[in-house]
């Protein structure tokens, strides 16, 4: 290939109220002449050698891309400022909520800027806490993360994953929670997995090792439940359940409280599942199918007096409660406990001598207390609107831990007694802010076919509504995920200079059951960015802000809308920040575990009628010539084996290409990091930093930080 040419950007110049840049010299990026072909239609794609993640041409191209993204966030004349700002307000103790197991209280803390939250442990709630594991001891930029933690029912061992630099590979060790001593016990490629404990030793998931240079991009399949005894290697683990016909399916294994059934979930994709069971004492018995796939979700609870709780949306899209006996699990013979409801019911445990059941309100959490019949017995008070963190606690206790948060509530937690239904402070967040001088709406909208749709817009006391306000726009929309109340020190910058944060709960999410979610998939996508779109004008309309004063954001599935809704409506967004986005719709299923999300997208090879579907929305595919796009910044890392880097290399090397105008479009690529999940605390201010300082900037703002 040609030298990629790196131009450095030039010189700041200055204004009369603030620095200007020069127009950016983007990298000469290599086009070659691929064209593939659909249903008699052919498809450039001129950057598919940016999909070889090993090649010494992509690392090139990633190198000579970095280069011109950092000169351009180092000149920005507030970017300093805000990072300190950040390491202010990121330094401050937090506690995970507690669990009890095996007779310990185990939680997580970090006292502040720590790159991984720590473990500790204590026997009761009156003694002094243990550490028990420091993740930060792992590697000494803290690229090695700590995953899935699992104390053994007799609380002798604990079994742990970790992953190295954001890759969804796992490891999992076991250590001796008495001597804090490691066993030689080691299992690898896992991927997609729990650590569930029955006997001496637990139940896990896991890929055959992937080749060479594959382990990254090459595609997930045949996934396996292997059961592993303590003191044995992996080579002797057993295979506990498998499909050796369908390669793309995925397994997850559990284990009643009691030990007494083995649960086999199968999956084919984000959601629908099919069950199976077998008495986990009987490991020479076939297991009993208990629910047929995928077009229903089921997830068994626990199991009562010979028969499995479990959690379903057959015949109830917002999910009802049944007993399934797994002789006679046929539906005519199910008992329901708790029908469906007008919202959507949540997570669903067994504590104490109840019921615990969370459900969504209009994307606000409630919790409630039911009997073993199904009454409703007590409601959860709650200190505001907001999101329940976890409901810890264990059948025939009589305390349990929550955590609460919302927009303006630092995540706090709260100790709770079940005897007398009554909460008291157990650990609060102490940030330096003021959460007084915030306030939170929530408002409805009509989308474009006239759907009502919710979001929630947090901002300053005193903001006037004079169409001038900066945004920042955020949504999800996809894989029946729910976006609730949440803090976020990351957004507290903004927020503070005036900026208003906009969280919408668009279509294709799981705030109002399995029809929203459907509202949004396959050939409904397109709903999900037209309440997107109608988000940002309502703003508009209603004097909130302007177009040039408007950010959008998202990540993954949110960075597929930010692209989609970017290249659909560029003179309607200032600045777009794709967040390691699905952005290759025609492609997305060749690479690692993307094949498990054709439910919500469908495949450019399912049909002719899909693949024009896709065609129209795909952002790679719909990058124009010759049009001013947003300011963009998208981010990406080199270990993302969820959502391959290559959707961003290939559209920001297109969209470089046909931009034209003076807004900058530019893509920061993380190294030793992946999707998201583990990152460190000192990747995070930095990556925030860039995000939000290319916003503000972007947008005009001239902000003033606290000291």
């Amino acid at each position: 290939m040609n030298k990629i040419v790196i131009t450095l950007i030039s010189l700041l110049l200055m204004t009369s109220s603030c620095t200007q840049q020069k127009k950016i010299q983007y990298p000469e990026t290599k086009r070659e002449n691929q064209l593939d072909i659909y249903f008699g239609q052919e498809v450039a794609d001129p950057y598919r050698w940016l999909e070889d993640d090993n090649s010494a041409e992509t690392a090139e191209w990633v190198d000579a891309q970095n280069h011109i993204t950092q000169d351009y966030l180092a000149a920005i004349p507030f970017r300093d400022e805000l990072k300190q700002r950040f390491e202010t307000i990121w330094n401050y103790p937090r506690l995970g909520v507690p669990f009890k197991k095996g007779g310990h209280y185990f939680f997580f803390k970090n006292d502040g800027l720590q790159n991984q939250s720590v473990l500790y442990m204590q026997e009761s709630l009156e003694d002094e806490p243990q550490l028990l594991l420091d993740p930060n001891l792992f590697s000494s930029d803290g690229t090695i993360a700590l995953g899935t933690v699992s104390p053994s029912p007799n609380g002798k061992y604990l079994a742990y994953s970790i992953s190295r630099g954001g890759s969804d590979w796992n490891e999992i060790v076991v250590m001796d929670i008495a001597t804090a001593q490691m066993l030689e016990d080691t299992v690898r490629w896992v991927k997609f997995s729990g650590i569930t404990w029955y006997e001496n030793g637990f139940y896990y998931s896991a890929y055959d090792a992937p080749a060479e240079g594959q382990a990254l991009s090459g595609s997930n399949e045949f996934h396996k439940v292997y059961y592993h005894r303590l003191g044995t290697t992996q080579q002797e683990d057993t295979i506990i359940f498998q499909d050796q016909k369908n390669p793309k399916r995925n397994f997850y294994a559990s284990v009643t409280d009691d030990e007494v059934y083995l649960i086999i979930s199968e999956s084919q994709s984000t959601s629908g599942n099919a069950l199976y069971a077998r008495l986990a004492n009987k490991p020479e018995t076939a297991f009993t199918q208990i629910a047929q796939g995928f077009d229903y979700d089921y997830y068994v609870i626990d199991h009562i007096d010979g028969k499995l709780l479990v959690q379903t949306t057959n015949g109830a899209p917002k999910k009802q409660l049944v007993l399934i006996d797994p002789l006679h699990p046929q539906q005519e013979y199910w008992k329901v406990v708790i029908p469906e409801s007008e919202n959507v019911l949540g997570s669903v445990s067994l504590i104490g001598d109840y019921i615990y059941a969370e459900y969504l309100e209009d994307a606000n959490s409630k919790g409630y207390f039911f009997d073993y019949e199904g009454n409703m017995k007590h409601q959860l008070e709650l200190p505001t609107l907001g999101t329940i963190i976890g409901f810890n606690g264990d059948k025939g206790e009589s305390i349990a831990f929550f955590g609460f948060t919302s927009f303006t509530f630092p995540s706090t937690i709260y100790q709770y007694d079940l005897k007398t239904h009554t909460s008291k402070l157990y650990s609060a967040s102490e940030v330096d802010f003021d959460p007084d001088a915030f306030t939170t709406e929530q408002l409805f909208f009509e989308s474009k076919d006239g759907t009502r749709i919710p979001m929630f817009i947090t901002y300053k006391k005193g903001m006037v509504k004079n169409g001038k306000n900066p945004v920042l726009l955020y949504g999800y929309g996809g894989f029946n995920i729910s976006l609730t109340p949440s803090f976020s020190v990351s957004r507290l910058p903004f927020l503070e200079q005036g900026g208003l944060y906009v969280s919408v709960n668009l279509r294709g999410g799981g705030e109002y059951g399995k029809e929203w979610h459907q509202a949004g998939q396959q050939f409904n996508k397109q709903n999900v960015f037209d309440d997107f779109i109608a988000a940002a004008e309502y703003l508009i309309d209603n004097e909130y802000t302007q177009a040039g004063k408007i950010a959008i954001m998202g990540g993954s599935n949110g960075g597929l809308l930010v692209g989609a809704c970017m290249t659909q409506r560029p003179e309607l967004f200032k600045v777009a920040i794709p967040i390691v986005g699905v952005l290759d719709m025609l492609r997305y299923q060749n690479f690692t575990i993307g094949w498990a999300w054709a439910t919500d997208y469908g495949r450019s090879d399912d049909n002719e009628e899909m693949f024009r579907y896709l065609l129209t929305y795909s952002p790679l595919h719909n990058i124009r010539e010759g049009v001013e796009y947003p300011a963009t910044l998208a981010i990406t890392a080199d270990h993302d084996d969820r959502v391959v880097p290559a959707h961003t290399f290939k559209f920001m090397a297109e969209l470089q290409s046909k931009h034209q105008g003076g807004n900058p479009v530019l893509v920061r690529i993380e190294t030793q990091a992946g999707h998201g999940a583990g990152k460190p605390t000192s990747k995070l201010i930095e990556e925030n930093t860039d995000m939000y300082s290319f916003i503000m900037y972007n947008l005009g703002m001239h902000p003033e930080f606290k000291k």
